[in-house]
Formats: C-alpha cells, structure tokens, sequence
C-alpha cells in the first residue's frame, strides 16, 4: 500500500453513482448522459451487487456513494438502495452525497444510521452548514474545468473545513485524464494536517503514488477498479 508524506496508509475509497435505483457509469460530470453500468464486477446495475463488488475488488472499509436524485432534483435520499448497500457490505461506512444544505435533511438522513453525510459545496448558499457540522460531515470541494463550484469561502478558507474534505474535479471523472495533483497539492498545503482526498480522472498505480506523493489521505475511486486498473 502506498503512503502519504505522513506516513499515513493512502485509502482507496471505491465510488458508486446512484440514478433511479442503480449505479450508473460517471464520465466528466454530464450526469444526465450517465447510464446504467455494465462491469465484470457485478451482474447488472444493482447498488448492492456493485458495491459488494467493488468493495471485494479493491478491500476497504468505506464506500462513497453519490445519490444522482438526490443532488440534481433535490429528491430524498435513495433509503431502499442505501438499505440494500448498507446490508451488502457489513462494517462499511458510507460517505453519502445526496444533495444536503440545510439541518433538516441532515438530521432525517443521520437518522437512519446509514452513513456519514458528505456536503458537496456545490450544493451550498453559503459556508454556515459546513461550519456547524464541523467533523461530523465530509466536505466536498466541487468544480468542474476551471469553475469552482459553491461558495468561494469553502475554497478559499480552510478554517471552514471539517478533518475529511474531497477535491471532487467533476470534469475528470470516468475520463482517464489523470487526477488534478496541482489542486489536491494546494488542497494539502492549505488544510494543516486534514485529511485531503482526489476525486476525478484517477488512472491506476502510478496516479496513487503521485498522489500520495503530494500528501494525499487516499482516492476516490471507480472506473479503474471496474476495468481492473486498481485491483
């Protein structure tokens, strides 16, 4: 296993993307082009088969979902398909993106005790909710090409951050470009000893170890576990 410039093990965190009940395949962000996948991993597009998958692929204890509903119309969490994961992959932690600004969705989600809540910055008006959650939640810092996404002040500020935060570069996902190292560098550089995680374009082998050559805590991970780049 690589490790960052701590020492600390570089976590390979595996992705599924959730759209009217199944996990469709991510590329640069388009996510109303994205389809129900297709992977050696699994039989058809179920959320519990794929991320058993996944999961049996790569190893790990945490699992990121994004909820496509959710983040897109403002729909509630997928229950049932997080249910289904949940009950697939015992002693899992799901980090959930499902579109969360304000208390109250948080407080219904946390309720159901099926993962920890992640903020996407492009879902927020402002800095406040992330500051209150504090460690409770992930921070996702979200952008797509050159576009940050959200509020400048969670960019910008690392003192908004809670110890967990993901440079989510939406326009690399499932694309095989490579990971943005010069914005998980600056992420690192910025975040006093937090926890920074690469979400986008990552290839296989050699993009984990310049990642964890610029610091970083691990990756978020999908298309090159899928076609058995990352295994």
């Amino acid at each position: 296993m690589s490790h960052g410039s701590e020492g600390r093990p570089f976590r390979l965190i595996p992705v599924i993307d959730l759209r009217h009940g199944q996990v469709v395949r991510a590329r640069a962000g388009e996510r109303d082009a994205y389809a129900p996948i297709d992977t050696p991993l699994a039989r058809g597009s179920r959320p519990a088969d794929v991320a058993r998958g996944l999961l049996d692929a790569v190893g790990g204890d945490r699992l990121y979902v994004a909820d496509l509903d959710a983040i897109m119309e403002g729909r509630a969490p997928d229950r049932a398909s997080l249910e289904a994961v949940a009950g697939a992959c015992p002693g899992v932690t799901l980090w959930v993106d499902a579109g969360f600004s304000d208390f109250p969705g948080i407080e219904r989600f946390t309720a159901l005790g099926l993962g920890r809540p992640v903020i996407g910055s492009e879902s927020q008006w402002d800095a406040d909710l992330v500051r209150a959650l504090g460690n409770r939640a992930v921070l996702s810092l979200d952008s797509r090409g050159a576009e940050r996404l959200g509020p400048d002040a969670l960019h910008d500020d690392a003192e908004t951050w809670p110890e967990d935060v993901i440079v989510m570069t939406l326009a690399r996902v499932g694309t095989g470009t490579g990971p943005d190292l010069s914005g998980v560098s600056r992420a690192v550089e910025a975040g006093g000893g937090r926890r920074i995680y690469a979400a986008g374009g990552v290839r296989g082998p050699e993009d984990v170890a310049h990642l964890a050559r610029t610091g970083a805590a691990g990756a978020l991970v999908a298309s090159a576990i899928h076609d058995g780049r990352l295994r």
